[in-house]
C-alpha cells in the first residue's frame, strides 16, 4: 500500500537564508518524493528569497499579491483533493529526517485526532554560564546591580539576540547613541549561551561593564574565572566547558485561565519531562500535521487575525466540534523563535492583545469573552493612573506609550467586533461539546 500523500506548507515573508534552510530540511525528509508535496506560499517578499525558492524543482511556489499575514497559508490549504494529510512548517523551522512518520502514525491510529503536534525546540542548544559579583545600589536606582552586559559572541559570532536571560537579569535597556542595548545582572545571574547543535563551541566573549571597577567571576561549566570589569565596556573570554542541552519552544499549546493561549513547556530545559505522548488543548502553527478530514470540517485560518492567535482560534473551533489534539514527542522540529516578528515589539503586542479579545469574542462562553474585555479596560485604566495621572499630579512628565498602545489594540478589537459576532452565533449554533469541556483545559497563569 503506498504511503499517504502529504502536503507541507511553508509561509514565507522575507525569509532569506532561513527559508532556504527550512526547505532543504523538508527535501531531506524520509518520505517518498512522489507522496510529498512542498508548497511555499510567498507573502509578497521583497528580499529575493521567493526567486531562490522558485529555482528549486521540488518546491511549488504560490504567490500572494500582498502580505496578508499568517492566514496566507490558506492559499495552500483549501484545495485538498488527493491528499491524506496537510502540515504547516514555519519558514524559520527545521525538521529532522524522521519527522513525519510518528505524526502520521498518531493520526492514523485515531480518527478523532485533528492535529498531531511535534516537539518544537529552540533552534540553538545552550550551555549555562553563571555570572557573579557583589551586588550594590547605584544612586537613583533601587535595584541591586551586578554587571552590565552589552554583547555576547560565541566563537566570534554575535549571539546576544539568541541567548536565554534566565535567572538574575533585568529587562533590556537602550544604549547611548552609537552603543548597543544592554542588560544589568543582579549579584548572580544565569545566562544560557546559544551554541549550534552538533557543532563544537569553545569560547564565549562577553562585553561587560559596571558603574565602577569591580572584580566578578564567570563559570561556564569549568572553574570560576575571575574577571576585572571597568566602567568602560570591555570584552572578556570564558571557555564553554559545560554540557549543552535543548530548550523547549512548544510541546502543544495550553489555554491559560482568563483566556490566554500559551506554549506548553516554553523555555524549559528539555530534560525528558515531555517524552511521553499526551493530549493537549491546542496545536501551534509553527509545526503541525492535520488529517484532511479535520480541515474539511473546521475550515482554515480567519484572515482578520493577520498574525497571532489565528492557530488558537482554529484549534478552539475544532475542539467545539469534538476534535482532539495529541502531542507526539518523537517528531522533532527546531524553531528560530519570533524571527519574523520580534517578540516584545510594539507590533507583537498590538496583534496579541487585539487578537486574543477577538478570539474570545468569537469562540468563548459569554462570561469569559465579556470578562476578558472588561479586565483589559480596567488594566488599561490602572496603567493610565500609574503612567499619566500620577506623574502629572506630581509635576513630572507622563509616559503614555503603553496606554496608547493598549487603547489602539482595543480599538482594533472594536472595529472587528461587528463582523465577528455573526460568526460567533454560527459557531455556537454548530457546537457539539459543552463549553466546560473546552474551558476545563485552562491552567493557572
Amino acid at each position: 500500500m503506498p504511503a499517504p500523500r502529504i502536503r507541507l506548507v511553508v509561509l514565507n515573508y522575507n525569509g532569506g537564508d532561513l527559508v532556504v534552510r527550512c526547505v532543504e530540511h523538508l527535501e531531506r525528509l524520509d518520505w517518498p518524493e512522489d507522496r510529498l508535496e512542498i508548497v511555499v506560499v510567498d507573502n509578497a517578499s521583497r528580499d529575493g528569497s521567493d526567486v531562490e525558492l522558485e529555482r528549486r524543482p521540488r518546491v511549488r511556489l504560490v504567490r500572494s499579491e500582498r502580505n496578508t499575514g499568517f492566514p496566507a497559508n490558506n492559499l495552500a490549504m483549501r484545495d485538498l483533493d488527493g491528499l491524506d494529510y496537510l502540515g504547516l512548517v514555519n519558514n524559520d523551522a527545521f525538521v529532522e529526517p524522521d519527522y513525519l512518520q510518528p505524526l502520521v502514525a498518531a493520526l492514523a491510529a485515531d480518527d478523532t485526532v485533528g492535529a498531531a503536534c511535534p516537539k518544537i525546540l529552540l533552534a540553538s542548544q545552550f550551555v549555562d554560564l553563571r555570572i557573579g559579583v557583589e551586588a550594590r545600589r547605584v544612586p537613583g536606582d533601587d535595584r541591586d546591580l551586578g554587571l552590565r552586559l552589552s554583547g555576547l559572541e560565541v566563537d566570534r559570532r554575535d549571539r546576544a539576540g539568541d541567548a536565554g536571560y534566565a535567572d538574575g537579569w533585568y529587562p533590556i535597556e537602550p544604549g547611548a547613541p552609537g552603543e548597543p542595548d544592554f542588560r544589568w545582572s543582579a549579584g548572580e545571574a544565569l545566562l544560557r549561551v546559544p551554541v549550534e547543535p552538533g557543532a563544537p563551541a569553545r569560547t564565549a566573549r562577553l562585553r561587560l561593564a559596571a558603574d565602577r571597577p569591580v572584580v566578578g567571576w564567570l563559570d561556564a561549566g569549568g572553574a570560576k574565572v575571575p574577571v576585572d570589569v571597568a566602567e568602560t565596556p570591555g570584552w572578556v573570554d570564558v571557555p564553554l566547558a559545560g554540557d549543552r542541552y535543548d530548550v523547549v519552544n512548544n510541546v502543544g499549546s495550553v489555554l491559560v485561565k482568563g483566556g490566554w493561549g500559551g506554549d506548553r513547556g516554553f523555555l524549559e530545559p528539555d530534560t525528558g519531562q515531555y517524552d511521553e505522548p499526551q493530549d493537549v488543548f491546542a496545536w501551534c502553527g509553527a509545526g503541525v500535521l492535520f488529517p484532511v478530514a479535520y480541515l474539511r470540517d473546521v475550515g482554515v485560518f480567519d484572515e482578520r487575525f493577520f498574525m497571532y492567535y489565528e492557530d488558537t482560534d482554529m484549534a478552539w473551533r475544532g475542539r467545539a466540534r469534538g476534535w482532539r489534539y495529541t502531542y507526539v514527542p518523537d517528531a522533532v522540529l527546531r524553531h528560530v523563535h519570533a524571527a519574523t516578528s520580534v517578540e516584545g515589539s510594539p507590533l507583537f503586542h498590538h496583534f496579541v492583545e487585539r487578537n486574543r479579545l477577538v478570539m474570545l469574542a468569537k469562540n468563548a462562553p459569554p462570561r469569559l469573552a465579556t470578562g476578558a474585555a472588561a479586565r483589559f479596560l480596567l488594566s488599561t485604566a490602572s496603567y493610565a493612573r500609574r503612567d499619566i495621572v500620577r506623574p502629572v499630579l506630581a509635576g513630572h512628565r507622563p509616559t503614555p506609550g503603553l496606554v496608547k498602545a493598549r487603547l489602539g489594540s482595543f480599538a482594533g478589537y472594536l472595529r472587528l467586533l461587528p463582523s465577528v459576532l455573526p460568526d460567533r452565533r454560527r459557531l455556537r449554533a454548530a457546537q457539539r461539546v459543552h463549553d466546560e469541556a473546552i474551558t476545563g483545559w485552562a491552567v493557572p497563569r
